[in-house]
């Protein structure tokens, strides 16, 4: 895919002093943190050096890159790194794709206590599905599957829900043999919905009880018992929207799709259109319209918030895996599960040894080079010079020339 010409990062270089200098009271220091981190990344307030190359006179500096996860162009070899450790542990089965969303009384809720309620969502989602599949009238087996927090829709709103992907069968309670899903189905949604809605609910109303939730500015009302409990009864008896999707053609068609979903950013760089006149011109595709791709042009304060709404808790993990792919047991277990599948040792692989410079780990997972001369297609690009880090970023016009 070519580099796309605009970037969230303009936006930020642009516009990001003056949200700041509005808007400052109310920025967390990750909020801030993030601004930073991407307004600098790739430009000379990083460092970083200058290649040559070996076979034609071009040149170019190469400057470090911030490495923060909420960046769209720091992005693509933690992904790569990730799919080939996924690709070790992929079982030959069908794989579920099932996704869990909080509606949309929580979200303000959700946005004021993420720690919390994020923590919450992953608890009431793991359990549900932990709960229906070890049920002998559904499946009878314990599953094993990992789940990634998105916040936000196409539109940048925020919009919390978890992403699972689920191998299609589990081990049998006794441990002797591998119990598989019916074709093409998992697990009933509407169970699924009315025990997650359950749990997530008391959850949420223990941590009320405990003391544990904020509530600020135009929630402050919820402080009271009686006021939070009639702010959930309209969400106590509707439907909570669990969606599972078609299962994936095959394993490694869900380690290439999900490997697109695990380090996604609120916005790609690549769906960003204009950036003119203090407004933000970008794709997003209405999925209340039948999925159709349509443009939203919004001002760069108004982008620049609903970007910020999605930075998460620092040290949050917004990957988490359960069941026989919990972390503490997941090799032992990875293994009963090959055996019980008649999966012979020399059908799995092992992640290849770590590359100690970024870029041959990159060509070496993904393919690609990134010392390919972009000029003439023959040379190397040579490190010849270190560039030293320039504390002030350079300043970026408001109009493309």
């Amino acid at each position: 895919m070519d580099r796309p010409k605009l970037e969230v990062a303009d936006i930020f270089r642009r516009y990001g002093e003056t949200y700041r200098q509005k808007h400052g009271a109310s920025l967390s220091t990750a909020q801030r943190r993030v601004m930073t981190a991407i307004e600098v990344c790739r430009t000379a307030a990083l460092g970083g050096h200058l290649e040559h190359c070996d076979s034609c006179p071009y040149e170019r500096p190469c400057y470090d890159s911030c490495r923060d996860r909420h960046c769209p162009k720091c992005q693509s070899l933690a992904r790569a790194e990730w799919v080939e450790k996924r690709k070790t542990e992929v079982l030959d089965c069908p794989y579920f794709h099932v996704v869990f969303t909080l509606p949309e009384d929580i979200a303000a809720l959700a946005y004021q206590n993420k720690d919390l309620v994020y923590a919450i969502l992953f608890r009431a989602t793991a359990e549900t599905l932990s709960t229906i599949a070890a049920d002998p009238e559904h499946l009878g087996a314990e599953i094993g599957f990992f789940a990634v927090l998105h916040s936000w829709g196409q539109n940048l709103l925020f919009h919390p829900h978890l992403h699972c992907v689920v191998p299609g069968g589990g081990i049998s309670p006794d441990g002797s043999r591998w119990i598989p899903c019916r074709p093409r189905f998992f697990l009933p949604v509407r169970v699924l919905s009315c025990l997650f809605r359950r749990l997530f609910l008391t959850y949420l109303e223990e941590a009320f009880d405990a003391g544990k939730l904020k509530f600020l500015s135009s929630l402050e009302a919820l402080r009271d018992p009686q006021v939070f409990r009639r702010h959930l009864d309209p969400v106590r008896n509707v439907k909570w929207v669990v969606y599972a999707k078609a299962p994936f053609a095959g394993p490694q068609q869900m380690v290439d799709y999900v490997g697109r979903y695990t380090h996604r950013v609120a916005i790609s760089n690549h769906r960003i259109l204009e950036i003119e006149d203090g407004q933000v011109k970008f794709h997003w595709r209405d999925y209340r319209d039948n999925s159709q791709q349509k443009i939203m042009i919004l001002s760069a304060e108004e982008f620049i918030r609903r970007f910020l709404l999605h930075v998460l808790p620092s040290g949050f993990h917004r990957i988490r895996y359960y069941g026989f792919l919990g972390n503490r047991y997941r090799k032992e277990k990875l293994d009963h599960c090959r055996q019980l599948l008649d999966i012979t040792p020399n059908e799995t692989s092992s992640p290849p040894p770590p590359c100690p410079d970024y870029r041959d780990r990159y060509e070496k997972l993904t393919g690609h080079s990134l010392r390919e001369c972009p000029v003439c297609h023959r040379g190397r690009m040579i490190t010849v010079q270190l560039l030293p880090k320039v504390h002030a970023p350079p300043a970026i016009p408001d109009r493309y020339g």
